[in-house]
């Protein structure tokens, strides 16, 4: 596995990270304990060092998950963790006084086991609390030692300055994909200019560019994607199209759809590192396996081409997570 630098923060992951939030939270009931930590600790195995969890997932449960399945490596890998929402609940919304900074990340500091946060998240931005207050409570866990790197989830442009003049954000997580190319009009060029890393959620379009998702899938009732209108059975059959597409260009080299989403997205930016997460191993093994993909020009060309006459339908969040994003 590859390592890569968050842009010019100074903190080096492996090419694919692993996130962890479906281990706990958002597809479903929770994986069986066992198999989670199994599953974490054979990502270690092959490669991934970045382990990406968040207070909000299962309020604090995917935490301490992580914690007790890193324990014995903890010194070779980057544990990220976010905070920002009210008692580590998504439904009571945001909170990001600098109280409740601290306290989250004393709390996680605990639950994962460890002196210290590699990279701590503002999970999302919080329109009550200046940014500046924000960074400014980051900074000074920065200082005591308790965090090491400070990132944003989700965050617009003037927020993310706003922070960046305070304290340094090493990276930024947002959705990023061959289906959500947003980031590309303002976020990327502000990235490269600031010296910022991104780190893609979603990158494998929650499940559907792997192909292994249509029209007619069922989800579980505690599934997420009930009450994503990109989800509904309507768009998942007319967004098949893209994946057909994929499904094609994958097979020509050789490899798998989620493969060729992963390798196309590190071929964006040496300083992107995306973070698929999976509850099975054989998909994190094919996951890991998008990091040895090296697309050409004439690769990314194609690809571009075949896909530029394609819309994909159905927004990405009902409107009331909506307005949590890009402020």
């Amino acid at each position: 596995m590859q390592k890569r630098m968050l842009g010019k923060s100074g903190l080096e992951v492996s090419a694919v990270g692993l996130g962890c939030m479906g281990l706990s939270y958002g597809y479903g009931p929770a994986t069986e304990k066992a198999d989670a930590i199994t599953l974490i600790r054979s990502a270690f195995d092959q490669g991934v060092t970045f382990f990406d969890t968040a207070e909000a997932y299962a309020q604090g449960a995917n935490e301490e998950l992580l914690g007790e399945a890193l324990a014995p490596f903890r010194d070779q890998v980057v544990i990220a963790t976010k905070f920002g929402f009210e008692g580590g609940d998504v439904q009571k919304g945001v909170n990001s006084k600098p109280d409740n900074i601290r306290a989250v990340t004393n709390a996680a500091l605990k639950r994962l086991r460890t002196d210290r946060i590699d990279l701590l998240y503002q999970h999302r931005v919080d329109p009550d609390v200046p940014m500046e207050d924000v960074a400014g409570a980051v900074k000074d866990l920065i200082q005591e030692g308790k965090v090491k790197h400070f990132g944003m989830s989700e965050a617009g442009v003037e927020s993310i300055r706003r922070a960046h003049a305070v304290q340094p954000v090493a990276a930024l997580q947002s959705e990023y994909s061959l289906w959500w190319r947003e980031p590309e009009k303002a976020i990327l060029p502000l990235l490269e200019e600031l010296g910022i890393g991104f780190v893609p959620f979603s990158p494998l379009g929650k499940g559907f560019l792997t192909g292994a998702i249509d029209a007619k899938t069922g989800f579980d009732k505690s599934d997420f994607r009930n009450i994503v209108p990109r989800f509904s059975e309507d768009n998942r059959k007319a967004n098949q199209a893209l994946v057909d597409v994929l499904k094609q260009i994958a097979a020509s080299l050789n490899a798998t759809p989620a493969q060729v989403a992963l390798a196309w997205l590190l071929a964006q930016k040496p300083w992107i590192a995306p973070i698929p997460g999976t509850t099975k191993l054989h998909r994190l093994k094919e996951n890991v396996g998008g990091a040895a993909i090296e697309l050409t020009p004439a690769n990314l060309g194609d690809i571009d081409a075949q896909l530029s006459h394609i819309r994909v339908q159905g927004e990405r969040y009902p409107a009331h997570l909506q307005a949590r994003v890009g402020r």
